[in-house]
This record gives C-alpha cells, sequence and structure tokens, in this order.
C-alpha cells in the first residue's frame, strides 16, 4: 500500500516537472519569435504625408545638437568674476 502512494506522489512529480519544463520552452520560444519579427507597414498608397525620401538620411546613432560642456545654471554659478 505504501509502494503504491509513493508511486503515485512521485508520478505526479514528474508531471508538474515535465509540465513545467514545456511551459518554459514554449514561452521561451514564444518570446524569441517576437523579438526577431520585423515589423510591418501597410500602406494604401494614396497618403499625402510627407515621409522619408532617398534623399534623406537617417543617422544610426543618436547625435547631441550641442557640442561641449553645458554651461551651468545661474544658481551654480560661482561669483562673478571683476
Amino acid at each position: 500500500m505504501v509502494s503504491v502512494k509513493r508511486n503515485n506522489v512521485k508520478l505526479l512529480v514528474a508531471l508538474i516537472g515535465g509540465t513545467g519544463v514545456l511551459t518554459m520552452g514554449a514561452l521561451s520560444v514564444a518570446i524569441g519569435q517576437q523579438q526577431v519579427a520585423p515589423a510591418v507597414v501597410v500602406s494604401s498608397g494614396n497618403s499625402t504625408a510627407a515621409g522619408p525620401t532617398s534623399a534623406t538620411t537617417t543617422p544610426l546613432m543618436a547625435v547631441p545638437l550641442i557640442k561641449g560642456p553645458a554651461a551651468l545654471p545661474t544658481e551654480e554659478q560661482g561669483p562673478a568674476a571683476p
């Protein structure tokens, strides 16, 4: 009797563990496909909005508009020089 209960518990634990492994695998595949999928743009063909043309280029990285050190706010500047 004890052996049958012990086997049932082992079987239940194995089923729960296997289900967990399968669930993690399915979630990994779903997340991987979500990140890899390219964006799809649908156009009706009659848009009048100006979009990017072949003459315009967009930088691949953000470029700061102001170069060099930023000026301190007036409350953080030292006393005025004579």
